[in-house]
């Protein structure tokens, strides 16, 4: 696999952050996590350090004590440039409902207006493509999808809004992303997934971790209901396709 110009520095006293070219890019995600499973393998194998990749860095954190940095750059540009061979963690497709319901879909008509497309291209567009999670943060479970068509490319909201309701869908630049919780956003809304992307009380609170895909279906208002009743009583069933199997 092709070896990245990669950066490493200090992110505090007990952390390190490893940066590859700043884009959008699967390769370099793969590179990343191809990477991660190596460290976890082979070099920091103890359950104290934890290891947390997104989009184009890697952040290594040590909370025992202080890291002794430039030794510890060392071992890394060294680690990382050896002839890295590991068995990946088997990766998911999630298939996952959405409500494109004008009620859940708030900014649907302005997207549709600025795009020049009607209301249910935008949803066949959205529906039909296959997207990456690159990370996942700014809330638990906040996952963020590349992939995103160019057509449906949209900047953020000017103002963001104060509250945007748990399972909302949006668009954000070159990103799509499901709200887990209720918060302040920016992103432009199109549609409520009924699932939720993150429980605390799991063993793993988010289903779903970097280098997954994840694909949007369509589904009615009443489908919708259905499924937000079967994912509260807790008996909706994710469902999921191995890749690479």
């Amino acid at each position: 696999m092709k070896k990245y110009s990669i950066s490493i520095r200090p992110f505090g006293k007990h952390a390190i952050l490893l940066e590859w070219p700043s884009r959008v890019d699967r390769d370099i995600l793969e590179d990343i996590l191809q990477f991660t499973q190596y460290l976890r393998e082979c070099c920091l194998k103890s359950d104290r350090w934890e290891i947390v990749p997104a989009y184009n860095s890697v952040t290594l954190i040590y909370r025992e004590e202080p890291i002794e940095f430039d030794d510890f750059k060392e071992k890394l540009k060294n680690w990382y440039n050896e002839d890295i061979k590991v068995v990946n963690r088997q990766r998911v497709l999630w298939r996952l409902p959405v409500c494109y319901d004008l009620d859940f879909g708030i900014d649907l008509i302005e997207i549709a207006e600025r795009s020049g497309m009607s209301i249910g291209e935008i949803v066949s567009l959205h529906t039909s493509h296959v997207y990456t999670v690159f990370g996942i943060g700014f809330l638990p479970g906040f996952t963020y999808l590349g992939g995103l068509p160019e057509i449906l490319e949209f900047d953020r909201r000017p103002q963001p809004r104060p509250k945007v309701v748990a399972g909302s869908v949006g668009l954000a630049g070159k990103q799509t992303g499901i709200y887990p919780q209720e918060s302040p956003g920016g992103w432009n809304i199109i549609g409520n997934c009924p699932v939720p992307m993150f429980n605390p009380k799991e063993e793993e609170p988010c289903f779903v971790s970097v280098g997954d895909q994840v694909q949007f279906y369509s589904v009615s208002r009443a489908e919708y209901d259905l499924h937000k009743i079967e994912s509260e009583v807790g008996i909706y069933k994710l469902e999921k396709i191995l890749l690479d199997a």
